[in-house]
């Protein structure tokens, strides 16, 4: 099912209910996805990274440096943090994933962004990625819509990678299908999935001249895969 949606009701579209462990993946937006998860959520929200975030990416919330259990519970009540182990120059360094696996047994929502794209909007992951916690309940794969129809070695992190799993040359274009051949690779965006977790993509700035090539992303990832949430957000 294919739901399209503007940013302040991606918490809906993603059937998100009063707990989850969310981990967001891939490229194209998910920091933006991450706070805006956390101001739509309600309760105790703890928002981290197991990877690395730009130390000015903070969104306005409190940022708690390696906390104790206790200094996170008396600083979140029923509000959000974020929460980074240590900063080096102008990157938040993230937490190991166990800490969001114990962290998801207390609090309401957990969201963590998961894997790292050098600001490009797809990517497939390298053998030490993505870093998703062990108890999420559901996995995000993220793609911007600019992705589509562009040349691979432009426009992809680890693009030898995209390439190789989508079939093509890395100075091809990557097409929907080779797309959704990344997205859903075991070796691609479905890489290190928890076995109980639920899997959604969220193709974000779709507008106008983007439209159709999402339309044909979805339509090749509802054909391989039915049970697969498709998520498209507005630029």
């Amino acid at each position: 099912m294919v739901i399209s949606v503007p940013l302040s009701e991606v918490t809906t579209a993603l059937g998100i209910g009063r707990r989850s462990h969310v981990a967001l993946v891939g490229g194209g937006g998910k920091t933006t996805i991450l706070h805006a998860l956390g101001a739509q959520l309600e309760g105790g929200r703890v928002l981290t990274t197991t990877t690395r975030m730009g130390r000015d990416q903070h969104g306005g919330l409190p940022v708690l440096i390696d906390p104790t259990d206790d200094e996170l519970h008396a600083a979140t009540g029923e509000g959000a943090v974020l929460v980074w182990a240590r900063i080096e120059g102008d990157k938040g360094v993230g937490v190991e994933p166990e800490h969001c696996d114990r962290w998801s047994r207390t609090f309401d929502h957990v969201l963590v962004e998961a894997d790292g794209s050098q600001h490009r909007p797809f990517k497939a992951p390298a053998d030490h990625e993505p870093v998703v916690p062990r108890t999420a309940t559901l996995v995000v794969s993220m793609i911007g819509a600019d992705a589509l129809g562009r040349v691979i070695a432009d426009q992809c992190h680890r693009p030898l990678r995209v390439a190789a799993l989508a079939g093509c040359g890395p100075y091809e274009r990557l097409t929907p299908s080779g797309a959704a051949t990344v997205l859903l690779h075991e070796r691609g965006a479905r890489r290190a999935v928890p076995p109980t977790a639920r899997f959604a993509v969220v193709i974000t700035k779709v507008d106008d001249a983007t439209a159709d090539a999402v339309g044909d992303l979805s339509a090749e990832l509802l054909h391989r895969d039915p049970d697969v949430a498709v998520i498209a957000v507005g630029s």
